[in-house]
């Protein structure tokens, strides 16, 4: 008979490698079943089932590589690549389709043209797709507010990459704004990440300002 907390020392391990499992957000999910596979290491080497042992070392030890390569890959350009693409095209409607939903939630104010059998973003804006490898992991839309203003409508991030920031990659090519007159970004309001700070944005009011060199 084990004691007490040992038992639940193997509960909740157990719990937690479950909850791990239904994790949308790709590093969330190698932290949580990292901690739950060191839990049942423990586990499992206090009552000495040797074999769930080893196999859940080489599971911590496989989450800690992916952990170090996503965290290693968080700022690289090599590992992120910003696509500009016109408003009107195909492939940008269908993912602002796919991820409709989940659009309105995180951005309410965002509504592209209606009366179409897909999203139309109209005259005016400029859209850029963030990929990593063959995968979208979200996308940017500016409108062009006349003075040299760009204001960002939408900086969207699909759940599998929301504790990363992928869009910053596009303020970093600030010659893609350059290339327009444009001379100011402002971000939509009530953003919270602070990725925009890291980047050289100031807060004024309730959204982020930065001024283009």
């Amino acid at each position: 008979m084990t004691t007490w907390w040992v038992q639940t020392l193997g509960w909740a391990g157990s719990s937690l490698l479950v909850f791990s499992l239904l994790q949308a957000r790709v590093l969330r999910f190698r932290l949580l079943n990292l901690v739950a596979s060191c839990t049942l290491t423990a586990f499992n080497a206090l009552v000495h089932v040797w074999p769930m042992v080893a196999m859940n070392v080489v599971i911590a030890g496989i989450n800690i590589v992916f952990i170090s390569r996503l965290l290693r890959e968080r700022g690289d350009d090599k590992v992120y690549e910003v696509v500009p693409v016109g408003p009107d095209e195909a492939y940008l409607q269908h993912f602002l389709k796919v991820q409709a939903a989940d659009i309105r939630k995180h951005f309410p104010r965002f509504e592209p043209a209606t009366g179409h059998a897909a999203p139309v973003l109209g005259e005016g804006r400029s859209a850029y797709l963030v990929e990593r490898g063959n995968e979208t992991v979200g996308v940017v839309v500016v409108r062009d507010a006349g003075d040299g203003v760009a204001q960002v409508e939408l900086d969207y991030v699909t759940p599998r990459f929301r504790d990363f920031s992928p869009g910053e990659f596009v303020y970093r090519s600030s010659g893609l704004f350059r290339g327009k007159g444009i001379r100011r970004i402002i971000t939509p309001p009530g953003m919270l990440n602070p990725y925009y700070a890291r980047l050289g944005f100031r807060a004024e009011g309730d959204h982020w300002v930065a001024d283009l060199a």
